[in-house]
């Protein structure tokens, strides 16, 4: 079990106010959650957020990149990119970075129903 994390008690206390903000220890780390949906991760104290294509620009903005483990000599980037410290540092701006971390998040799951982007179709019979 990964041990306490004082980022995530400090994201934790930060992010209350945009609803149910919980912490899940996770391969060594945390998964931090919003409303049930993962939206972050902790890994050695460093918050990388749940990022697609309507969120990404911000992160590239700040010069950040995501977060890569290696697997079977490879290296796998993952669609959580490094948060910048001034964002972590600023509650205003986490609270906004995290929220769009969220529909980040929501979308990707959306993409992933069964019913996403297929036509209900019914028989004529």
């Amino acid at each position: 079990m990964a041990a306490a994390s004082a980022l995530l008690d400090y994201l934790l206390d930060q992010l209350a106010p945009l609803g149910d903000v919980r912490g899940r220890a996770m391969f060594g780390g945390h998964g931090l959650y919003l409303n049930g949906a993962i939206v972050g991760i902790i890994v050695e104290e460093t918050l990388y957020l749940k990022v697609d294509a309507g969120n990404r620009d911000a992160f590239e903005k700040e010069s950040m990149g995501p977060f890569v483990y290696v697997s079977k000599g490879k290296r796998v980037a993952m669609s959580y990119w490094e948060a910048p410290a001034a964002v972590i540092e600023e509650p205003d701006r986490l609270q906004q970075w995290v929220a769009e971390a969220a529909a980040a998040a929501r979308r990707t799951q959306a993409a992933k129903s069964p019913r996403a982007g297929k036509a209900h179709r019914r028989s004529s019979f």
